[in-house]
């Protein structure tokens, strides 16, 4: 940046000056002539033209060394940028809105936050982001990887034998593809068994597991959630949404059970499989029942899809839990949006069932009055886990097919913002986030 050079000799002060006018013409005027402790505004209530894109943007501005302030519960989670002209030319790319204050006009906002329900967190160095993703999968089957593509966030595909190989080391937030572990293909075998799609997958699972000295998939899988329950305790941050959600912790609690059916692994699962499973090991819920058929198209009854179902798309809505953002600033970031009612969206595992979480779990959004919670979020050692019941924020029932969600259709979407906000967490000053 021009403010950042080192002084220049006295005879090249005269070239320097030509240089620094030039550059003012290419950054446009008044990009070199910001006044002392001007900040750049970036407003996250509805005044914002394009909510997803400002997180991409948040983003770059830390992977370029600067910082971000994250002005919690004021005017939806809005940030404060350094004044810089790269940061004004790349919102406009993005058509994101933002907003020069100045020393003097920044004041009255600190101060209402200080006196009020809001917080300053500041945001230090972009997450190293990965997301476990199958091979050959396509990018609208996931709503994460829809949401970074369409924010410009970098991200790495990860897979099984990256997992079990150790390289969860190289990153510090991890989503998990609505996956399912627990070694039964999604349990789409009553309605899609002959598809030549569902047949693909079975081929590829059981040649990646069978490659890593496997001989099920749900044992190979069963290896995969050990790996990252054991990095979530040593500090990751996991995030995850739909089917990855439940079926993580009944892997996790069926370890050395077998509760996969024939038509899933050729073999009859364990006796009595229900009675077996150890709710010690898991990290969001207890006491679950399985459905063990493999022609019943649900895992177990952590799923409250039927009850959502019944409210119907018209009446399908969570509301967000405002938090206090002095004294629980973790809660409060994965809560930010310019609304606190969020458009309910269905999925393979739509919502939580209440009575199956563990204590020590956070609900931070819900169905008013309803058996079932949408949105989690838990600790793990010096770990976090958050899940977001659920597949397409922005469509309310998807089904294996469908066309692909254009977020540029939605780039106010609350329930994106949601996924947003996960990834912006770790970003937070280390005393912010074991608060």
């Amino acid at each position: 940046m021009i403010s950042n050079r080192s002084p220049e000799p006295a005879r090249r002060r005269a070239s320097g000056r030509i240089l620094l006018a030039a550059l003012a013409v290419l950054l446009g005027s008044g990009a070199l002539a910001a006044p002392a402790g001007a900040k750049l505004f970036v407003p996250m209530d509805l005044r914002q033209t394009d909510h997803l894109k400002a997180y991409g943007l948040a983003y770059w501005v830390l992977s370029r060394g600067q910082t971000v302030e994250w002005l919690l519960n004021y005017r939806g989670g809005s940030f404060f940028m350094e004044e810089d002209a790269e940061t004004r030319r790349e919102a406009r790319i993005r058509g994101v809105l933002i907003q020069e204050v100045s020393d003097a006009e920044a004041r009255p906002i600190y101060d209402q936050i200080e006196q009020s329900n809001m917080d300053v967190v500041k945001l230090e160095t972009p997450p190293r982001v990965a997301i476990y993703i199958p091979p050959g999968f396509v990018p609208w089957d996931d709503a994460v990887t829809l949401a970074f593509t369409y924010a410009e966030i970098p991200y790495t595909p990860i897979w099984d034998s990256e997992v079990l190989h150790g390289d969860l080391a190289k990153y510090d937030w991890l989503h998990l593809h609505h996956e399912d572990f627990t070694g039964q293909y999604g349990k789409f075998y009553a309605t899609f068994r002959n598809a030549d799609w569902y047949r693909e997958q079975v081929k590829n699972y059981e040649a990646e597991a069978h490659s890593l000295g496997y001989k099920k998939v749900s044992e190979e899988k069963k290896a995969v959630v050990e790996t990252i329950r054991d990095w979530v305790a040593r500090g990751g941050f996991l995030f995850a949404m739909c089917s990855a959600t439940d079926t993580f912790d009944i892997a996790l609690a069926a370890k050395g059970v077998d509760i996969c059916a024939p038509e899933f692994d050729g073999d009859p699962p364990t006796p009595n499989a229900n009675a077996k499973l150890d709710f010690t090991r898991t990290l969001a819920f207890k006491d679950f029942t399985l459905v063990m058929s493999p022609y019943t198209y649900e895992f177990s009854d952590i799923d409250m899809t039927p009850v959502a179902y019944q409210r119907g798309e018209q009446n399908d809505f969570f509301t967000l839990f405002e938090f206090s953002a002095k004294q629980d600033p973790v809660p409060t970031m994965l809560t930010q949006d310019h609304t606190n009612v969020v458009k309910g969206f269905m999925g393979q595992t739509t919502s939580f069932n209440r009575k199956d979480l563990k204590d020590g779990v956070l609900v931070l959004g819900e169905p008013e009055g309803a058996p079932d919670v949408r949105y989690i979020h838990g600790n793990l050692g010096k770990g976090t886990f958050t899940w977001l019941g659920g597949h397409d924020p922005e469509d309310w029932q998807h089904r294996v097919g469908d066309p692909p969600t254009d977020l540029s259709l939605h780039k106010n979407s609350p329930g994106y913002r949601l996924i947003l906000n996960n990834v912006l967490f770790p970003a937070a000053e280390k005393k912010k986030q074991k608060t």
